[in-house]
């Protein structure tokens, strides 16, 4: 009796065992695969709103993306070509303007929590004069895609065989925050240059190499 209770208990503990295995190897990861990974930033800049709601384009923000390896992070002055004007959401500048006409007045100057942050880093205060004895300092973003130093992988020579951004970073559009979205392991790049030459890219035919050396010199 002692003897089957033991090897009942067993066999449940085997179970459990083999469920907790199952259930857990969707989220194994090989080392430096970092396939989920979305970092706090100083600036919470939102994906979804400028790529998806605005629908700007990469590389207006981007701009070394078809000319460098680098995709590049934007400089500040990139921001400031549209946040010179837009201060805030457009739902509470509205608002204020509503307000403002309302009162008989000029609108006040309304500055979101985020742009703050933005403004601040170029040593501006609200109404985008300088601030006496600040100074203007870049701003600390956390890089998101990191790939180990021995690959070598080269944003213009993607964007010029009609890659698009979705296919290695993907739905950015929807991001609230940016995450590295695929697994970018070796073996994930070696399938999609098989499949891009088998397939084409766009309806063009392409030969993306899968030698060592194309990514490894």
């Amino acid at each position: 009796m002692q003897q089957r209770v033991i090897t009942v208990v067993l066999l449940i503990g085997l179970c459990f065992g083999l469920i907790t295995l199952v259930a857990g190897m969707s989220s194994w990861r090989l080392p430096d695969n970092e396939q989920g990974y979305a970092p706090k930033q100083p600036i919470e800049y939102s994906h979804r709103l400028h790529a998806g709601e605005l629908g700007i384009d990469c590389m207006f923000c981007h701009t070394a993306a078809d000319k460098s390896r680098h995709a590049g992070i934007p400089s500040t002055d990139v921001c400031m070509k549209c946040h010179k004007v837009v201060t805030s959401s457009f739902d509470v500048l509205q608002d204020e303007m509503n307000k403002a006409d309302e009162e008989k007045r000029k609108p006040k100057q309304i500055v979101s929590e985020e742009l703050r942050k933005l403004y601040d880093a170029l040593a501006l205060d609200e109404t985008l004069q300088p601030k006496e004895g600040a100074t203007a300092e870049s701003i600390p973003w956390v890089r998101v895609h990191n790939l180990p130093d021995h690959v070598h992988f080269d944003h213009r020579a993607h964007v010029a065989a009609g890659v698009t951004c979705q296919k290695c970073h993907g739905p950015v559009e929807s991001m609230q925050r940016m995450e590295q979205f695929e697994s970018l392991t070796m073996g994930w790049c070696v399938n999609c240059h098989q499949e891009s030459t088998k397939t084409g890219i766009n309806g063009k035919a392409v030969d993306a190499k899968t030698d060592c050396a194309v990514c490894h010199y």
